[in-house]
């Protein structure tokens, strides 16, 4: 299931009117429109490689996902926490809200996973890369660490799939740092980043919105306090059972661990 950012339309909304901004853009050439996308794919690609350069990460981050109910109301769930990664295999993450409580452990071996509030955890032999990874959590546990997108060890791949159109918007601020950006559409969903400026080309905020699902849901992270090399944390990648928490099984995960309010339900 996808989700990704406000269009670009909803954002000026109010600074500019509909069929002004439809003639700005249209106003742009063939030519034009070709340097964009280039530029836009190659700025993409130095974020891409400046990532995947780096051997050690550490961010802190605020989410939020939008949910639809079955009266169309839109609801945002936010959450906050942290990452931390040190190549080839280790990474640690938290996350918290209202309503969750998680830490996750990966040091190259097994992978754990902690629910705080119940006090519960599972844990899972897991030997391989922060790649392999994330593959296995998205394929077998139907979840992943935050931001895994940008974890990998080539993220202009992932985030390039299926894409059929983008393009370079200029530049925005966001946290305080300039960045240029983009915006970029897929057959279920369109999504935007802002990528900061200069020689750390760090991904400042992600935003998808779902063309699948009806009233268009939206997924957004911001990134702060990126920090890269001896300046990044890099500890807490094994998990140390200090609190006694009990050990569940994978099949127990969806309802002893949730990703989701208790009070909240999936729809088919």
């Amino acid at each position: 299931m996808k989700w990704i950012p406000r269009n670009f339309l909803s954002a000026v909304r109010g600074a500019w009117s509909g069929p002004a901004l439809v003639l700005v853009l249209g106003a742009i050439g063939p030519t034009a429109v070709a340097a964009d996308e280039a530029d836009a794919k190659s700025l993409l690609k130095a974020m891409s490689d400046y990532i995947a350069s780096q051997d050690a990460i550490s961010f802190e981050y605020d989410a939020s996902l939008e949910v639809i109910t079955k009266e169309d109301q839109r609801l945002a769930l936010n959450s906050s926490g942290t990452v931390s990664l040190d190549r080839p295999g280790n990474i640690h993450t938290t996350r918290s809200s209202g309503f969750v409580d998680t830490e996750t452990f990966f040091d190259g071996k097994s992978l754990t996973l902690l629910g705080k509030s119940a006090n519960v955890y599972l844990q899972i032999n897991a030997p391989g890369s922060i790649d392999d990874l994330i593959d296995m959590m998205e394929t077998k546990l139907d979840r992943s660490p935050p931001a895994a997108q940008f974890l990998l060890s080539n993220p202009y791949d992932r985030l390039m799939e299926g894409v059929t159109d983008l393009k370079d918007l200029g530049s925005g601020v966001i946290g305080g740092v300039e960045c240029d950006f983009f915006a970029f559409r897929t057959a279920e969903i369109d999504w935007q980043i802002w990528v900061a400026h200069g020689d750390r080309p760090y991904p400042c905020k992600y935003v998808v919105t779902s063309k699948d699902i009806a009233g268009g849901p939206q997924y957004s992270i911001q990134f702060n306090n990126w920090m890269t090399g001896g300046d990044a944390k890099k500890d807490g990648f094994a998990f140390e059972n200090t609190t006694n928490a009990t050990q569940i099984d994978a099949a127990d995960l969806a309802t002893k661990m949730s990703e989701l309010p208790g009070h909240f339900k999936t729809g088919e």
